[in-house]
């Protein structure tokens, strides 16, 4: 259990630090949140996944990746 909280935490470091980097520029935003995204999906946490691609959809529809985040949430309905 000790490995799988330090593993969060270093998650959580990594999507903050890589969030700072990209607070100005919309797509790196739009990238990050896909990336976790996809995280979550594959720890089969899909209520966070689904929340993370409807942000994406919400906050950055112009994104190239805000088509991936509608296809993979219709695929999880």
């Amino acid at each position: 259990m000790k490995k799988f909280a330090g593993s969060l935490k270093v998650l959580f470091a990594t999507t903050l630090f890589f969030s700072a980097l990209s607070c100005s520029n919309p797509e790196g935003k739009s990238a990050d949140l896909y990336e976790t995204a996809q995280f979550e999906e594959a720890q089969d946490n899909l209520k966070h996944a689904k929340a993370l691609y409807e942000e994406i959809i919400k906050s950055y529809p112009k994104s190239s990746l805000a088509p991936k985040a509608k296809e993979r949430l219709e695929a999880l309905k």
